[in-house]
């Protein structure tokens, strides 16, 4: 079979006017502010901002699911057939980014496989992922980073120590942006993918996709039977967190404390002191950023807040360095977030973006609607500042 090769698409820039609303450095899902101008293709021009810029997205996305399914069915069967003690050895603790599992090797071993047989002749690409030497590898192998039409960002088990355990579901997740070199950015994701990777007991997942032009798109899928059905998620309309799920995340040793301290500080700023007998809110500490981002989208977490990066200095101050944080490629499919309707924003209250690294530390929060977030932002921003965080 010939494949074609697809040149880079012919940029024009348009000039920033004011009813956009939009800052200098503003991203769009299709394009992006640079200065007082917009640049996207000649296609985005004529047919609106959030027109795609990859050819033949459809074909891709179809190899993305199938990939996402293969890695699905390989890391169940994994669990299915090694005991937990095996799954959760430490593999690789030195490379950037987070610590590698054995779970993990089961998805990797699938990736670049798949991406340089099936994707790479069609979409010339650079691959973006942990777990790869650097970070990540152009592909087709020998071709030049500059002569890639796109750039995929993977994470092949986001939530490794929850499915590892068989506590949580993992997820696989892929964001697919037009190849803009080093400062390609996840609001030049065009394309999101994200793959609930099920307990060995639960027989039932979910997958998620969207491209930069349509709807968001939700199937479930049931393992036993191969039947696959639409579903309809839709976050939270309620209007406050009493008596819903609300969260500062706090995974992991090393600034606990100060986050619980901040999480109480916001609750009682918006729902008053605790009432004997009662709980006023609830938090599930749901050791994933997609799993986080899936359980706002389903209507199930109202508020979710990652403050990590913020608390660097707040540690420096004890001799202590920062842990892990949210890394792009656990945001590669913040998206489909947005496209449900999820608010997001950084941990200061501004436009959430990253660079497609494995590098960045990302602190972001995320609200069900907008009365959730009027009532929570202020406090918690308020709180931020009195604590000398902000």
């Amino acid at each position: 079979m010939a494949h074609t090769r697809f040149a880079k698409q012919e940029l024009v820039r348009i000039p920033r006017v004011d009813h956009f609303g939009l800052g200098p450095h503003h991203r769009t899902y299709g394009g992006c502010f640079r200065g007082d101008t917009l640049e996207c293709t000649v296609a985005n021009h004529k047919n609106g901002l959030h027109t795609t810029m990859i050819q033949n997205s459809e074909s891709l996305l179809a190899l993305i699911l199938e990939l996402h399914a293969q890695i699905r069915a390989a890391v169940v069967t994994a669990c299915e057939r090694s005991a937990v003690d095996d799954l959760s050895g430490v593999v690789e603790d030195e490379q950037a980014g987070d610590t590698i599992y054995a779970v993990d090797r089961v998805s990797e071993a699938l990736l670049v496989g798949f991406f340089a047989e099936r994707v790479a002749p069609i979409w010339p690409m650079v691959l973006v992922a942990e777990g790869i030497a650097e970070g990540k590898i152009v592909l087709p192998a020998g071709s030049a980073e500059d002569d890639a039409v796109i750039r995929v960002l993977v994470d092949p088990i986001d939530g490794t120590r929850g499915l590892m355990y068989q506590k949580r579901s993992g997820w696989v997740l892929t964001g697919v942006a037009p190849n803009h070199g080093p400062t390609t950015r996840l609001r030049d994701v065009e394309l999101a993918v994200q793959t609930e990777i099920p307990l060995v007991k639960q027989h039932l997942s979910d997958v998620l996709w969207a491209s930069a032009d349509g709807p968001l798109h939700a199937e479930r899928y049931n393992r036993l039977t191969g039947e696959q059905t639409q579903v309809r998620l839709r976050p939270s309309r309620a209007g406050s967190i009493a008596h819903g799920f609300a969260m500062i995340s706090r995974f992991f040793p090393g600034a606990r404390e100060e986050l619980a301290a901040i999480d109480e500080a916001v609750v009682r700023a918006t729902l008053g002191p605790p009432q004997a007998g009662k709980a006023q809110c609830f938090e599930d500490q749901y050791i994933s950023s997609a799993g986080q981002l899936y359980e706002l989208i389903a209507g199930h977490d109202r508020f979710v807040a990652d403050l990590r990066p913020l608390l660097d200095r707040h540690l420096a101050t004890r001799g202590e360095a920062l842990g892990i944080c949210c890394h792009p490629y656990d945001m590669a499919t913040m998206m489909l977030a947005e496209k449900a309707g999820v608010l997001l924003s950084d941990d200061r209250g501004g436009e959430l973006d990253a660079p497609m690294d494995i590098h960045a530390d990302v602190g972001w929060v995320g609200y069900a609607n907008a009365e959730i977030r009027a009532q929570i932002e202020p406090a918690l921003l308020g709180v931020l500042r009195e604590r000398g965080i902000l």
